[in-house]
């Protein structure tokens, strides 16, 4: 687990909020963002496999760990992004994707990033008439997801997932692709 500062140069947020291909996609296109790893957090059982956590038994929601340059994006800018990346009031689901390895949760890393969290959360739910259920927990290890994982977008564009999810989430966003 990286700490929030990496050679007082970049800091790193841990997000989720559906399929990381998802959020991946999302955050390797924000200005600021230097890079994005797919993995997983939120639960209690070391070094899981995807398909562990595909079975919702090992506590783990499917994550991106986001290293950024805070004087390009704030943490708080990350997490504005978060909220209009996904629906932040459905719990345990994102669209098809269904289980708790798919909910809305933030670990943060330090009182900064929890306060933070908290406000963001808090100004999120002016958006939304149901109530936001994303979790904010303190984030206790990170579990980088196998390397078929990483850069899914880029890698496998023409997949369904991808043209049918990931390409109309990257349109609404306005993000280029």
């Amino acid at each position: 687990m990286q700490g929030p500062i990496i050679a007082g140069i970049t800091a790193v947020a841990t997000l989720g909020g559906g399929c990381f291909w998802c959020l991946e996609a999302v955050f390797e296109r924000i200005e600021g963002v230097v890079d994005v790893v797919s993995g997983y957090a939120g639960g209690t059982k070391a070094d899981p496999t995807y398909e562990e956590v595909c079975t919702g038994t090992t506590g783990h929601a499917e994550v991106v760990q986001v290293t950024f340059d805070p004087k390009r994006i704030s943490y708080a800018g990350l997490l504005e992004v978060l909220f209009k990346a996904h629906d932040p009031t459905t719990l345990n689901r994102q669209g098809a994707d269904v289980g708790s390895q798919y909910r809305s949760i933030i670990l943060y890393d330090g009182d900064e990033q929890r306060k933070a969290a908290e406000a963001a959360r808090k100004k999120a739910q002016k958006n939304w008439k149901d109530p936001v259920v994303t979790e904010i927990v303190p984030l206790t290890a990170f579990y980088r997801a196998e390397d078929y994982h990483q850069d899914y977008f880029a890698n496998n564009r023409s997949a369904g997932y991808c043209r049918v999810i990931i390409a109309p989430k990257l349109k609404k966003l306005d993000l280029a692709f």
